[in-house]
């Protein structure tokens, strides 16, 4: 046996600045309970994903009664009645024309399958030219080659420059810091006017944008009106160019609809689902298309196949956590617990704006964000640490995005809970001063 165990190397971590990591050995509801002895609110769903809370007993059996009858299998020739029955109840509740779905692993593969299968489409036409993206300013679409390509340039990706592709980048609506110099209240989302002329000049060029619908998560917690994804999509249509959805974190219920495209009643060519997909239990995802898309790949030249795969595409036991969490939908008031979070966030959110350490307040459905003033804003900004570690000493697991702080519970937490969560935000701004000078001097 070897002297000691691997290390492990954890994810967006600095093991020179950044504390051990946690020990959890357990969860229930809301709650993550450490091997020291701590019970910590979970109060950003373990990184997005958990809708239901953590060892929801029906996803729990679900998965343990798939386990029993199929673990596996490979998925190009071969199919299964948890990965059928999944794409039947997706088919319910997805906007009609999207039809046709093509399983992957994580948020990331959905993107790539997304940003592939736009690729092919059009080549797939004839339409070579036609292979160019449009992202926008402030996004994340994962950590893959494709999606950190469609992502915003930051520190996060720039030891990777040489690997991403090059793509046209447009405003987001980011309303506290409007890239036009506008004021909501009077503006006609002239933010969309660089997109309008960038498609009016390179359609010929483009073969898709990409968009994050409403949320803008990574990136701050960015939230954009409803008419911004409108106006995207009026302009996608007119210029003959896709448009992706990268509904990955707003997908089931975060954005207060089932999906963000909901709310601004629109449809994408393209839609990538992922995060809360399984209610946070297994890794898998999906991206979907329409008809008109699927279409093009279907021919007796087989060079017109879509070339994509992943061993565990359609993971028959993630499919089968999937299928519980949408009957969770159903056999649970899990709209009325987001109205509930909602009706909070309208109520506290409004509170936390005045108080002076507070430079924005963002909500959308079950999201709620605060932008905090420091000398220091963004990802890398000193109150991030010291926030943490004020949060997890009380209690609450909330991960700053840098100066950002956000709630984004699973949707069973109590209106209790969800008031000490903001108690303990509220007493956070009171010391946020004193947090950054205790850091500055650690």
């Amino acid at each position: 046996m070897p002297a000691k165990p691997l290390s492990i190397w954890h994810p967006f971590t600095q093991d020179a600045l950044d504390p051990q990591p946690l020990h959890i050995e357990r969860g229930e509801g809301v709650y993550l309970y450490t091997r020291d002895g701590r019970k910590l609110l979970d109060a950003i769903s373990s990184w997005w994903v958990n809708l239901h809370g953590h060892a929801h007993p029906l996803i729990v059996e679900a998965i343990a009664e798939q386990a029993r009858k199929l673990e596996h299998v490979i998925f190009a020739g071969f199919t299964h009645d948890a990965a059928e029955e999944l794409g039947w109840r997706l088919r319910r509740i997805l906007p009609q024309p999207l039809e046709h779905i093509f399983f992957s692993d994580d948020g990331s593969t959905a993107v790539e399958v997304a940003l592939k299968m736009a690729l092919q489409f059009w080549r797939n036409l004839g339409k070579q030219r036609k292979n160019k993206f449009v992202a926008l300013e402030h996004a994340y679409h994962g950590d893959t080659v494709g999606a950190m390509s469609v992502g915003a340039n930051s520190d996060f990706v720039a030891a990777f420059q040489e690997l991403r592709f090059a793509v046209w980048r447009v405003p987001s609506a980011h309303c506290f810091r409007c890239p036009v110099g506008k004021r909501r209240a009077t503006c006609d989302i002239d933010c969309a006017g660089p997109l309008a002329r960038l498609l009016e000049e390179r359609h010929d060029d483009i073969a898709a944008v990409i968009v994050e619908p409403l949320l803008q998560g990574a990136g701050g917690m960015i939230v954009h009106p409803v008419e911004f994804l409108e106006r995207i999509r009026k302009l996608c249509t007119q210029y003959d160019v896709l448009l992706i959805a990268d509904e990955v974190l707003t997908g089931f219920g975060r954005c207060g609809r089932m999906f963000a495209c909901d709310l601004a009643g629109i449809v994408p060519d393209v839609m990538c689902l992922s995060k809360g997909l399984t209610g946070g239990f297994l890794p898998l995802a999906a991206t979907l298309c329409t008809t008109s898309v699927r279409e093009t790949f279907c021919s007796r030249d087989r060079s017109r196949t879509f070339f994509h795969g992943h061993s565990y595409t359609a993971s028959p036991l993630g499919c089968a956590a999937a299928i519980a969490s949408l009957k969770i939908f159903d056999s649970e008031p899990v709209f009325e617990r987001i109205a509930v979070i909602e009706k909070i966030h309208g109520q506290r959110g409004p509170v936390l704006a005045r108080h002076p350490a507070v430079a924005d307040v963002r909500t959308i459905g079950t999201v709620m964000a605060l932008e905090l003033k420091t000398d220091d804003p963004g990802y890398f900004s000193e109150l991030r640490p010291a926030l943490y570690d004020f949060y997890l000493d009380k209690g609450v697991l909330l991960r700053p995005l840098g100066n950002v702080v956000y709630i984004l519970p699973p949707y069973v937490i109590t209106a209790e809970q969800l008031h000490c969560v903001y108690d303990v935000i509220a007493e956070s701004l009171d010391r946020v001063p004193w947090l950054a000078a205790q850091r500055a001097g650690h």
